[in-house]
């Protein structure tokens, strides 16, 4: 479907949503339906709650841009959904989706593929006991705890202390049965833009906070970014490599920005994969294109072409 033919259907822009992450989604989406209608589509926002299967009937809609971050939106729920529709939809499929979302099982996607990823331990919640203090990761502090189906670092903290640990994986189970215990890399924080199977480009984020917080994310001033990375090339060239593997090897498509961790010895680790990149004014991927010579605009309809095709 070319450009021209996309102009005479309807876009149901989705956003919103029932999740921790449901205000980014929102900003998202205004954002993306503000570059549509900025290029002339008949676009309308659509907040994906319980009734969003007649909503999208009683709209009419022809082509769905999804900007939900997390839960049903995220996990290959609403991809399903559109599928069993006939509606056609923006990023990745249900199991890509589904394998990117869940931290457990995109990490063992990774290592099935040779791509590095830091050691990681799992815990389940009816393996803890009441303090969590008879865990034991396998490796050294600093420890990363964070739930595994969650997005935007909701529910991650930092471990530098054992005695911390209990806490922290009492908060991470608060987001559900399964938490992830990662070793603590220092290094330089990257992410890497991909659309449509090329690489963009990337960007190094310098948070003011320890890590990439979900406040420092969403915070204009709390971050600081780099483009191109401060890399050499070699490792910049490695750290786009190992991303371009890691969304091949979820099996994504449209959109993806892949973050990554550079240790001092300049090897990369990838952290995850998100099929769903925030469009707000601090996001990462629309920064990346902006470098790459795609303004906002520009970047939708690129977007949404591939899900069109």
């Amino acid at each position: 479907m070319n450009r021209k033919k996309m102009k005479t259907i309807k876009i149901g822009v989705l956003l919103g949503g029932d999740t921790s992450e449901r205000e980014v989604s929102l900003r998202s989406g205004r954002a993306v339906l503000k570059a549509l209608l900025s290029r002339n589509y008949n676009a309308k926002a659509i907040d994906a709650r319980s009734d969003l299967c007649s909503v999208l009937k009683k709209e009419k809609i022809n082509l769905a841009f999804i900007v939900l971050h997390g839960g049903h939106g995220e996990n290959g729920a609403v991809q399903g959904l559109l599928e069993v529709m006939n509606i056609p939809y923006t990023g990745s499929g249900i199991l890509a989706s589904a394998l990117a979302m869940d931290k457990v099982a995109s990490k063992k996607t990774f290592l099935y593929h040779g791509i590095p990823v830091p050691p990681f331990r799992v815990v389940l919640r009816s393996g803890v006991g009441r303090s969590g203090s008879g865990i034991r990761p396998g490796f050294s502090l600093p420890w990363v705890v964070k739930p595994s189906a969650e997005g935007s670092s909701v529910g991650v903290e930092i471990v530098r202390e054992r005695t911390a640990l209990s806490k922290a994986l009492k908060d991470a189970f608060g987001y559900g049965e399964e938490v992830v215990i990662e070793k603590y890399i220092k290094g330089q924080e990257v992410q890497i833009g991909i659309l449509n199977d090329e690489v963009l480009g990337g960007v190094e984020v310098r948070p003011s906070d320890e890590f990439y917080s979900y406040k420092a994310k969403y915070t204009a001033g709390m971050t600081e970014y780099i483009m191109p990375p401060q890399l050499d090339a070699r490792t910049y060239s490695r750290a786009k490599k190992a991303a371009l593997a890691a969304h091949r090897a979820l099996g994504c498509r449209g959109a993806t920005r892949v973050d990554l961790i550079i240790d001092r010895e300049r090897n990369p680790f990838v952290l995850e994969v998100n099929t769903i990149p925030g469009m707000t004014e601090t996001s990462l991927l629309p920064k990346i294109a902006q470098s790459a010579g795609l303004d906002f605009p520009a970047l939708i309809e690129k977007i949404m072409e591939g899900a069109a095709a």
